[in-house]
């Protein structure tokens, strides 16, 4: 490794430490403050936080990936992650942000759907809760895995040591810092992955001839990569892209109504009057971020067309631009804004699930008395331990954990966004309807990857993104059970009723 690059990557780890050591001074004497940071967050620290932690190394590895094999096709499924943010930041972040504080200060989703739905039973709690520990454990494993990935193709470190790594400067700024470690982190990190998508698709397009130069390049190799209809497969093989295949594809931006660790920065944000300064930047990000995302992919072609290089991994073409055409100093940079990229989404994820373990578990069924520094001390150790769990299931380099990745997407979209919206618009949903909606939506899901089930010779999820058939029979499920179901009426459901009536 080169001695400028070490330099940026020593900075950047340096950096993340003291910000978390600064979010320890400042907001975990309590565990609203560990959890939520007291929900001060600013708008520009929010919407930059939410988009870091949601986009991960998908942004600068996998959609770049995505555009070299498949060309422009993917487009599909940036426009529906642009709609479902922009949707997101509309319909579920202002009321949410009111509506949880109102709910006894609820700080996790489980915790609002206990408290909406005044759920003595705890059932509620409980089935949310395995919910976001399953699947998150599953997902900060797959990103410790990219992480340990691109320490052993960028740096030629043994991968068991890319692991530990990338999983301990996360766990420390997580486990001391917190909820506004996570986010004052997202911030920078997101800012790092914004040059960073802009600086290489600009340099490299211009090292190809420009932009028409580009265009000209691809078209030579395989016109179809320039068509939005057609996807070109991993042996050149094209393929026609169908209504349902643009209907799935759009469809990844329905997850966004159920991304635990996306929503809960719309529950820590100072104030309700920031949303729309919060959105107008979290959308700018966003838009400029996949455009350069997309822009790395099809350049590449050109590239390594031109120089003849070769490329064993398509999701590699941002590291070997930046190797190529950057000095050590400037390609450790940049190499950092994928490690921040992975970074921000694992420390959302760990401080969600440890949110859940002390929360809905240990507070509300272990020790429902406990101190606030009872409860952080318990935090910091599900953080820790969290960790472990990802780090064990990484070790198998085999697995199919990065496969459940899109899967875990779908099933928080299919388990939560639908109740979650529910919660926010429909006065006469009930427990029990929020209930048979998480079921239904996970077990739909479930069974359209994994069933035995072909439909002439292909799987279900080749066909359709598990996550169109999940939101709708969750939606389903709640209506029609909210129905025949009676509503428990309390003060904090009169309050929800008297909100709903006045802001619908």
């Amino acid at each position: 490794m080169a001695f400028g690059t070490l330099i940026s990557l020593s900075l950047y780890f340096i950096v993340m430490l003291l910000i978390g050591l600064y979010a320890y001074k400042k907001s975990t004497s309590d565990v609203s403050g560990y959890m939520l940071g007291g929900r001060s967050l600013s708008p520009g620290v929010a919407a930059l936080s939410a988009g870091a932690s949601d986009m991960s190394g998908w942004m600068l590895m996998g959609l770049p990936g995505a555009m070299y094999i498949s060309g422009v096709s993917s487009l599909w499924i940036a426009i529906g992650l642009v709609v479902g943010a922009f949707l997101n930041y509309l319909i579920v972040a202002p009321r949410l942000r009111t509506y949880t504080e109102i709910a006894n200060d609820s700080i996790t989703l489980p915790d609002f759907f206990e408290n909406r739905f005044n759920d003595k039973s705890r059932l509620l709690r409980i089935v949310s809760s395995l919910v976001i520990v399953v699947f998150f454990t599953l997902y900060t494993s797959s990103g410790v895995v990219a992480g340990g990935k691109l320490f052993e193709s960028s740096f030629g470190l043994n991968y068991e040591i890319g692991l530990y790594v990338t999983a301990s400067v996360v766990v420390v700024y997580t486990l001391f810092g917190g909820f506004l470690a996570v986010s004052l982190t997202d911030f920078v990190q997101g800012c790092i992955m914004f040059v960073a998508l802009v600086l290489v698709p600009v340099v490299a397009i211009n090292e190809v001839g420009g932009i028409a130069e580009m265009q000209q390049s691809i078209a030579a190799i395989n016109p179809e990569l320039l068509n939005v209809f057609s996807k070109v497969s991993s042996d050149g093989t094209i393929i026609s892209v169908s209504v349902i295949g643009i209907i799935s594809a759009l469809a990844w931006g329905l997850g966004y109504f159920g991304q635990p660790h996306i929503i809960v920065r719309f529950m820590a944000i100072r104030s309700v009057k920031d949303m729309p300064t919060a959105r107008r930047i979290g959308m700018s990000w966003m838009i400029v971020a996949i455009i350069g995302a997309m822009s790395t992919g099809l350049v590449g072609i050109a590239y390594v067309a031109k120089t003849g290089i070769k490329l064993n991994d398509a999701e590699t073409i941002f590291i070997v631009l930046s190797q190529l055409l950057f000095s050590p100093l400037i390609a450790g940079f940049l190499l950092a804004a994928i490690l921040a990229a992975i970074m921000s989404t694992i420390s959302s994820q760990l401080l969600v699930t440890s949110s859940s373990l002390t929360g809905d578990f240990y507070q509300a069924f272990l020790h429902r008395d406990a101190s606030e520094k009872q409860l952080v001390l318990v935090g910091r150790i599900s953080v820790f331990l969290v960790a472990l769990v990802a780090i064990y299931l990484a070790y198998d380099r085999n697995s199919s954990i990065l496969s459940l990745v899109s899967n875990a997407w779908a099933g928080f979209g299919a388990a939560f966004g639908p109740v979650v919206i529910g919660c926010l618009y429909w006065k006469d949903m009930t427990r029990n309807g929020a209930l048979a909606g998480i079921l239904s939506g996970a077990i739909t899901v479930l069974i359209w990857i994994y069933a035995p089930i072909t439909i002439n010779g292909q799987s279900l999820g080749a066909i359709m993104y598990e996550i169109v058939p999940g939101f709708i029979v969750c939606s389903l499920a709640i209506y029609v059970v909210s129905k025949l179901s009676p509503k428990v009426e309390d003060s904090i459901s009169e309050k929800f009723d008297e909100m709903l009536t006045h802001h619908n």
